[in-house]
């Protein structure tokens, strides 16, 4: 089972649709004591970090994320909440995966950075199982995670960030792959058979 996390800061419907083309039927939890019961879970999230983290502290979920010891993704925003902290507010986040959020260094590009780019530096990792350097997936955000140890897949506009981190049972995406075409179903797919490690 499968659960995507409602923390009413993230644009639930689309992430529930891709995965119901995958034939795949998530629940959309609300309650942090629910999380336990399901076998792999989605923290998505769009908006701003420090309202976000804000609503995480309020509602429990930062300590049941903390707590979970199954496969979790977090996609776009989601994925900057796991990390260490963000510039965008000055706040501290989750702190599971390591590193920080900083602005964009787009050497003067548009900001935000919205639309098809390619993946590059792609390890060799569960979650990247058939995807391949320049494959293109769906940005959009003004803030990134520096690339470290947890990044397994990078992007670059200006300059380079993560676009995939993993570490331990936990794994960031900073794309939206519900809306990456025929690339972003292979990637949640590879997350539905992802034991976490």
């Amino acid at each position: 089972m499968i659960a995507i996390i409602n923390t009413g800061c993230a644009n639930i419907n689309s992430v529930r649709f891709a995965f119901e083309r995958l034939g795949v039927n998530p629940d959309v939890i609300s309650n942090p004591e629910e999380l336990s019961r399901y076998d792999r879970a989605i923290l998505p999230g769009v908006g701003h970090a420090q309202v976000a983290m804000k609503r995480l502290i309020e509602t429990g979920w930062n300590e049941a994320i903390k707590d979970y010891q199954k496969p979790l993704l977090g996609i776009c925003l989601g994925m900057q909440l796991l990390c260490e902290s963000t510039e965008e507010g000055n706040v501290t986040c989750l702190g599971i995966i390591p590193g920080q959020i900083k602005l964009l260094d787009t050497k003067g590009l548009t900001t935000p950075h919205m639309g098809w780019n390619n993946l590059a530096h792609i390890q060799n990792h569960a979650l990247t199982k058939q995807v391949e350097t320049q494959d293109q997936v769906y940005f959009v955000h003004s803030f990134a995670h520096e690339c470290n140890t947890a990044t397994i897949a990078q992007g670059e506009y200006g300059s380079g960030f993560s676009a995939i981190v993993a570490k331990d049972n936990f794994a960031g995406m900073q794309f939206h792959p519900e809306r990456s075409a025929k690339v972003g179903t292979q990637l949640l797919n590879n997350f539905l058979s992802w034991n976490g490690q």
